[in-house]
């Protein structure tokens, strides 16, 4: 057994199995509370923002946030999305990564700068699979991550586990 599983601290990726999502979401995200502890607060959710280039997978996405008492509103692209965040900042993002105008990446660091006294949920929605990538997006200021292609049930059962379902 490593010596961070005795020690009851989150596997690291390379101890995780690549297929274990939840598990290297644990891993970065103890890693990036170690260098900007704080957490997101909790509240009501009424808005999701759906960030992603595919008109279906927006569709798709807002259909479930509707299911789960959300309102919907759509952007494209990271500039889009964050303009409107901008505008008013909603409880919940589901972000994509590959988009054109600005990536998840850049779209959720820039968010995560925007002073707000009630930061959103965000949960990358993307192909981005390996555990590189899910660290990468966790550091950057996400709170979870699911990878495509996703059903319902499965995002409603990330939503659920982050409070929001």
């Amino acid at each position: 057994m490593p010596a961070a599983a005795e020690a009851g601290a989150p596997p690291r990726a390379s101890e995780a199995p690549e297929d274990d999502t939840a598990a290297i979401v644990a891993a970065a995200k103890a890693m990036r509370d170690r260098f900007a502890p704080g957490t997101v607060p909790a509240a009501t959710a009424r808005v999701c923002l759906i960030v992603d280039d595919s008109r279906v997978i927006r569709k798709v996405s807002s259909k479930i946030a509707r299911s789960l008492g959300y309102v919907a509103v759509e952007a494209e692209n990271g500039e889009e999305a964050l303009a409107r965040c901008k505008q008013a900042m909603p409880d919940l993002v589901l972000t994509d990564w590959n988009m054109p105008e600005m990536d998840g990446i850049e779209f959720v660091s820039k968010l995560r700068a925007i002073p707000t006294p009630k930061e959103p949920v965000v949960v990358f929605c993307t192909s981005n699979g390996e555990a590189k990538d899910i660290h990468d997006g966790i550091a950057a200021g996400a709170d979870d991550y699911i990878v495509k292609p996703f059903d319902e049930a499965a995002l409603k059962a990330k939503l659920e586990k982050l409070g929001r379902g």
